[in-house]
């Protein structure tokens, strides 16, 4: 039997039972649907999290700390590098040499220190981190209250949410609304903070004294470069408050008041650092607890870290929390086909029901095609152009059906996202190759229903057949 005449009866039969074909063709589309809606939903949430991870400025960020850093022991990679009292200093001039390497677009230092701020005569002890430029695109900022810095350089300071509650003396209770960011904001811009802070000033000429200092009781001398701690004030203008927390990854270890990373560095502010670090003669140049590096492409982010482990640095990244973050997401993916599958099995069911009905009707027009040549490879064509006639019609409907389920879902939650006063997001997304697979699923799961009817027709005894009344 030729195609054209295969595909003319094919489609002749469906339309002489159109009502119950028609039921079964909705039911294959509910599946499809089912099955598009749950897997474009993990696709989606797996593309939002991609997309702020790469706004919060850490899956491009290799975060490098020294080997000499007490809170490194123990970690695997100290086995397999130099000894920590052999290992580079994490300095001005190694900041330098890593910020050249191949794909790092800047290299920063982490300047954050513990110190008292005055608002309004009253102090408030909190912990200061400095922000370069570059941290402005972050989606942490993405709805601050006011505006970024000025300058890198401006005497201007950012707070936290939580901070600035503090400062305005309000306490959040439970089963409360948390006060708008805007409310907060209103009383907040333009006013000043006092920053007292320790500076440390280093002497370039030790006197002899200080110099000739050695002990005599068998340990080992240090000479170091004499510097003195002298407290300093610093004016700082409040010209935004946060709503996120642009150091939720941090831990204990958060900053709530951020200053441009221009004007920290010029405060030469005491650092833990400057206590460890005591063998580094008399240079001004800054040593630095860890250093973040921005890489140009997060698929470069693994040959940068180990350029800098190849330098004697031990390396953190959010790459390797993120192949945990990939697992899950595949996990869930699986899980989300397997329950979207199961409507495209009770549809499974409804072909085979409707095809084997179809035989029953048909007996006496298979038995007549038998009569005059029709093989019985020509019968199980038929049945098969018939069920995936079925399959790809309901694919196609059932596609549509799950692209507007996903949208009018998208559509219901940004609506409650925005009263709730948090941006609209958006978490539903059906890619080509998703499409392709629903029809092909679709086609081929049909085929598969229209095995059993199609070898029972093609079994059928013409002589039988044409007894059927």
């Amino acid at each position: 039997m030729k195609l054209p005449d295969l595909t003319e009866l094919a489609l002749r039969n469906l339309r002489e039972s159109l009502l119950r074909n028609s039921l079964t063709t909705i039911g294959i589309s509910v599946g499809v649907a089912s099955l598009v809606a749950m897997l474009s939903l993990g696709i989606g949430l797996q593309q939002l999290t991609s997309r702020r991870l790469m706004k919060s400025g850490l899956f491009d960020t290799v975060v490098v700390t020294s080997r000499r850093d007490l809170r490194n022991f123990g970690r695997e990679e100290e086995r397999s590098g130099p000894a920590p009292a052999e290992s580079r200093i994490l300095d001005e001039p190694t900041r330098q040499e890593i910020e050249r390497l191949p794909n790092v677009s800047e290299a920063y230092p982490d300047i954050r220190f513990i110190t008292e701020l005055r608002y309004e005569d009253k102090p408030h002890l909190t912990m200061v981190a400095a922000l370069p430029t570059s941290a402005k695109s972050s989606d942490a900022f993405e709805t601050v209250q006011g505006q970024f810095f000025s300058s890198d350089v401006a005497p201007e300071a950012i707070l936290q949410k939580a901070f600035a509650e503090e400062l305005l003396g309000k306490t959040p209770k439970p089963g409360i609304d948390e006060t708008k960011v805007a409310e907060l904001a209103a009383p907040l811009m333009g006013k000043e903070l006092t920053m007292r802070y320790a500076q440390r000033e280093t002497s370039k000429s030790a006197s002899s004294a200080e110099a000739a200092d050695k002990t005599t009781s068998g340990d080992h001398s240090v000479s170091s470069a004499a510097y003195s701690v002298v407290s300093r004030e610093q004016k700082l203008k409040i010209v935004g408050v946060a709503d996120l927390d642009p150091e939720s990854m941090r831990g204990p270890t958060r900053a709530r008041v951020f200053l441009p990373l221009g004007l920290a560095e010029s405060l030469h502010v005491m650092q833990p650092t400057d206590l460890r670090e005591i063998s580094r003669a008399a240079s001004d140049q800054p040593v630095y607890s860890s250093i973040s590096v921005r890489v140009k492409n997060p698929s470069q982010v693994q040959k940068v870290e180990d350029a800098i482990k190849k330098m004697g640095f031990n390396t953190f990244s959010i790459l390797d929390a993120s192949r945990s973050i990939q697992q899950f997401f595949k996990v869930l993916d699986v899980f989300l086909g397997i329950f979207g599958s199961l409507a495209l099995a009770v549809a499974f069911i409804g072909i085979v029901n409707t095809l084997v009905m179809a035989i029953l009707e048909r007996r006496r027009e298979i038995g007549i095609m038998k009569a005059i040549g029709a093989s019985d490879g020509d019968i199980r064509k038929l049945f098969f152009a018939e069920a995936g006639a079925m399959g790809l019609l309901g694919g196609i409907v059932g596609v549509a059906l799950g692209w507007a389920i996903g949208q009018v879902i998208n559509v219901g939650t940004n609506i409650y996202l925005k009263s709730q006063s948090f941006p609209a997001e958006h978490f539903w997304s059906v890619p080509w190759w998703l499409v392709a697979f629903a029809l092909a699923f679709s086609f081929f799961v049909s085929l598969a229903a229209g095995l059993y009817p199609a070898r029972r027709a093609a079994r059928l005894d013409p002589v039988q057949a044409l007894r059927y009344e």
